[in-house]
């Protein structure tokens, strides 16, 4: 990459990764939340409410903590899989959940941290009128070319992601290099996911399939291999 350029950040410590909730956080939490939070979870079922492309579970840490994980699969970010950490707060639904990517990603909303901006969207956040299906579904377009034409500099956190969308090459670029590095095994099998430390279980974990294995996947689903004619007429 030429150098003046920014670049990726490769190497997220784990201290900017989200905090876990335990202990004393987790006393603060009543009942009212738990269960809007459970309903929440229970109507992404519903038809449209959880995005394509896109999936979600509750942690095994927390109630209060879902991983979700976006399959991009059109426009600057193409082939992409960004994974990502929605934590709500104690008096949620009062106030909106937080948006946190654990994949590094080149986009104007989000920062050096991962956190997303939400603001454009929920400004303010209103309790009895948006829900979590909402943040999702602004999560996935917040990748589509319509939806960064109308960003403002002012909602951007990455300033350098937003001057780079004005040059729609260099921005095409550095959004490809974020989709590149998400599909690389330092970014899908990242032992440092928040998911994965101190032997936590349940989360979205990516994992690597032998041939044997991934055969034995493609029979049980009745699934057959994608020649490159295939994928170049379905892409």
């Amino acid at each position: 990459m030429e150098s003046g350029k920014p670049k990726l950040n490769k190497n997220r410590t784990q201290s900017q990764r989200p905090n876990q909730l335990s202990g004393p956080f987790e006393q603060t939490v009543g009942p009212v939340t738990r269960t809007t939070v459970s309903l929440e979870y229970a109507s992404l079922r519903h038809a449209r409410h959880c995005p394509l492309g896109m999936y979600v579970v509750p942690s095994a840490e927390s109630l209060l903590i879902w991983d979700a994980v976006l399959f991009v699969h059109q426009g600057y970010y193409t082939d992409a899989i960004f994974k990502f950490r929605l934590t709500f707060p104690p008096n949620y639904p009062e106030r909106q959940p937080t948006v946190q990517f654990m994949t590094d990603v080149f986009h104007p909303l989000v920062g050096q941290d991962g956190t997303f901006n939400l603001l454009p969207r929920f400004r303010p956040w209103r309790p009895k009128e948006h829900h979590v299906f909402d943040i999702l579904h602004y999560v996935k377009a917040a990748f589509k070319k319509h939806a960064l034409d109308k960003l403002q500099e002012t909602d951007c956190l990455n300033k350098e992601a937003f001057r780079y969308h004005n040059s729609t090459s260099s921005f095409a670029a550095l959004a490809t290099q974020s989709s590149l590095l998400s599909q690389s095994p330092s970014a899908l099998f990242d032992q440092d996911h928040p998911s994965m430390t101190e032997s936590v279980l349940g989360g979205i974990i990516f994992g690597k399939l032998n041939s044997t294995r991934l055969e034995e996947g493609r029979s049980r689903l009745r699934l057959q291999e994608w020649t490159r004619e295939e994928k170049t007429i379905l892409g």
